[in-house]
């Protein structure tokens, strides 16, 4: 029914923002012929600059072979994006209205043997594939900011999806230089979302609560779970922790301090003190730097991470 998904050579790239355009720059340092569509052209400039940032780090990992900026067509002409398109990658404004609707046009739009992934970090497919003619190739394909750097899609269906078109998007991704993760059920959130929500809403409560400033939440992250979790996610890293006896060790003896009142899941009441102190707190931690240069160091740092890595696994 579908295409081989390694045979994949053209992409349309739905969106403008930093996620469209992300997964452009991604896909053509990939080595793929990438039309993007933008709804309107005087978004031009701005989603330009989101691909010449990516370049540089992706050069910096490394280019497929043929990868090149010239295999980028920009358009504002939704048919023309689309035609020809081996598969889709919708990264529209989150809005629940906006995407049935796009869905519905797309759905009658491009044929039916095209799978269409949605980048939505929230909206559940069920949904967006509402009013959509074809619904059963259409897949959630979400995946973490910057979607050029960072590994992860989370994948998964809606009631109406064809559990062959998910299968598919996990080998075409996988095959596209991502790192899939095919999900067992639709949740809101997915995966990764929910993890690092409940991280957020911790950490907003200590805000709230004056046990610890936006600056301590970074500080402790960054030099404590964070360069740990590269290596072994959560799981693993409790069940290395605990020697030869693994994970039963671990549940068996610090099991019950799962009843301690160590976090506070319900997010907190935002009220106007706890958004001046967290917007307050991270504009002291980013001082006198420019947006566009705390994320390209981000990306540097980024690519050094996974540059890293590469060369212990593959070494």
């Amino acid at each position: 029914m579908y295409r081989a998904p390694d045979s994949v050579t053209r992409i349309a790239s739905i969106g403008g923002g930093p996620i469209g355009g992300g997964w452009a720059a991604h896909f053509l340092a990939r080595g793929y012929d990438v039309t993007s569509y933008l709804h309107d052209e005087a978004e031009t400039s701005v989603f330009m600059t989101i691909l010449e940032t990516a370049w540089q780090s992706l050069t910096d990992l490394g280019l497929a072979p043929g990868a090149s900026m010239d295999r980028l067509t920009i358009t504002s002409d939704l048919a023309k994006a689309v035609d020809g398109a081996e598969f889709i990658q919708e990264s529209a404004p989150e809005s629940l209205s906006m995407k049935q609707a796009l869905y519905r046009t797309l759905g009658d739009m491009v044929p039916p043997d095209v799978v269409i992934g949605s980048s939505t970090s929230g909206l559940m497919m069920t949904e967006i594939q509402l009013d959509c003619a074809t619904p059963e190739r259409t897949v959630i394909g979400h995946p973490f900011n910057p979607p050029y750097l960072l590994p992860l899609v989370e994948i998964v269906g809606g009631k109406k999806t064809h559990p062959a078109a998910v299968k598919w998007a996990g080998a075409f991704y996988k095959a596209a230089g991502k790192a899939p993760l095919l999900m067992k059920k639709e949740i809101p959130g997915f995966v990764a979302t929910r993890l690092q929500e409940a991280l957020w809403r911790e950490a907003l409560h200590m805000v709230a609560n004056g046990e610890a400033t936006p600056e301590d939440i970074d500080i402790a992250l960054m030099n404590g779970p964070a360069p740990r979790m590269v290596s072994q996610g959560q799981c693993m890293a409790f069940h290395v922790a605990c020697g030869e006896g693994g994970m039963a060790t671990n549940l068996d003896q610090f099991g019950p301090a799962l009843k301690l009142p160590w976090t506070r899941l319900k997010a907190p009441e935002l009220t106007q003190e706890l958004r001046d102190r967290m917007v307050s707190g991270c504009n002291e931690i980013a001082g006198d730097q420019h947006f566009s240069d705390m994320a390209a160091q981000r990306d540097r740092e980024i690519v050094a991470v996974l540059n890293a890595l590469r060369s212990v696994r593959e070494g």
